[in-house]
């Protein structure tokens, strides 16, 4: 359940970045200031992004999900951004397809084992196009933190 794992304090509905190195850089820094990350966690995403794309579209809505390897992670997190304005990423499945995203989840995962699990029990939610719909036009941390659990007990 992802939702237990959430922290207002990771999660920002308005975020204005132009570049996806900039939400990187914004995301990553709160991972960082709050202790989840080692400070190496922001460059480790950048490098991680450039090498393997998290870009997907979901109908027509893009996602992303940057992560990097449990040696930048003191603690698991997961950061949400719902962006002001579409930001480009590239697709996960391709080296040069863009997608414009509008939601970010970062993860910040401790365990080697639990990395996959972590990315479908993301994509279990945002696959909902209702989910993801109220993510987008949800007002603050709370509002995203109740949309994912709710989602998550009708499982």
């Amino acid at each position: 359940m992802i939702w237990s794992e959430l922290d207002s304090r990771l999660i920002a509905v308005s975020m204005d970045a132009d570049t996806k190195d900039g939400i990187l850089e914004r995301m990553g820094g709160r991972f960082v200031e709050l202790g989840y990350c080692k400070s190496s966690y922001i460059q480790a995403l950048k490098d991680r992004e450039v090498e393997f794309p998290t870009g997907i579209d979901i109908d027509g809505v893009g996602v992303a999900m940057p992560h990097t390897d449990v040696s930048h992670v003191n603690r698991a997190g997961i950061g949400i951004a719902k962006l002001k304005e579409p930001v480009t990423f590239i697709h996960m499945a391709t080296d040069d397809t863009p997608v414009p995203v509008r939601v970010v989840f970062m993860l910040a995962v401790d365990d080697p084992g639990r990395h996959l699990e972590k990315i479908q029990d993301i994509l279990a939610v945002i696959q909902d196009k209702k989910a993801l719909e109220k993510i987008i036009t949800a007002e603050n941390a709370e509002e995203i933190i109740n949309i994912i659990k709710e989602k998550e007990n009708l499982q």
